[in-house]
């Protein structure tokens, strides 16, 4: 698998949020740059940015060193980007998707679920009996949803996530 900046920049989103893109950006290609000169550079406050580099971190998707300042006698954390790690984490995540498409699809296929007319809201059959088959939000009755289409959506999704994890193990 070839990793192309599309695919780091929807590993960092999934995994780190999107609000990290611009930081992995700016370190990319970069080794050892000190928290304050990133935040800088990605106009941030340095509080703020480090909050991103430790959900990097918390990813494996970033590393650190630290100094001792030695005038202020507080320590300075400089930053590299490890992008080996987002072939992994890209397949990572792609299994946790598909452990809760199953998840999901056993709750489709196992349970019955009621809307109202206004699609205000989607209540599970014991939900419906705790309101009397009423939505709580606009009073009117509900009725059972036919989830046929969407059982069929996430069978097809896992299908697509098999072929795509089937073709790395190869």
């Amino acid at each position: 698998m070839r990793v192309t900046s599309k695919i780091v920049e929807q590993v960092v989103s999934e995994a780190s949020g999107e609000d990290v893109i611009p930081l992995i950006k700016y370190l990319k290609d970069k080794k050892n740059i000190s928290e304050f000169k990133i935040a800088e550079k990605i106009k941030k406050e340095v509080n703020e940015t480090r909050n991103m580099l430790y959900r990097l971190y918390e990813a494996n998707l970033v590393s650190f060193i630290r100094k001792k300042d030695k005038k202020k006698g507080w320590y300075i954390y400089y930053w590299t980007f490890n992008p080996k790690r987002i072939k992994y984490l890209f397949y990572d995540l792609k299994r946790k998707r598909l452990d809760n498409l199953k998840s999901r699809l056993g709750r489709e296929e196992n349970n019955y679920f009621f809307i109202c007319e206004d699609n205000c809201i989607r209540l599970d059959f014991e939900q419906a009996t705790d309101f009397n088959f009423k939505c709580p939000e606009c009073g009117k009755l509900v009725n059972q949803e036919d989830n046929a289409q969407k059982i069929k959506k996430i069978k097809d999704e896992i299908e697509k996530l098999k072929k795509e994890l089937k073709k790395r193990s190869n």
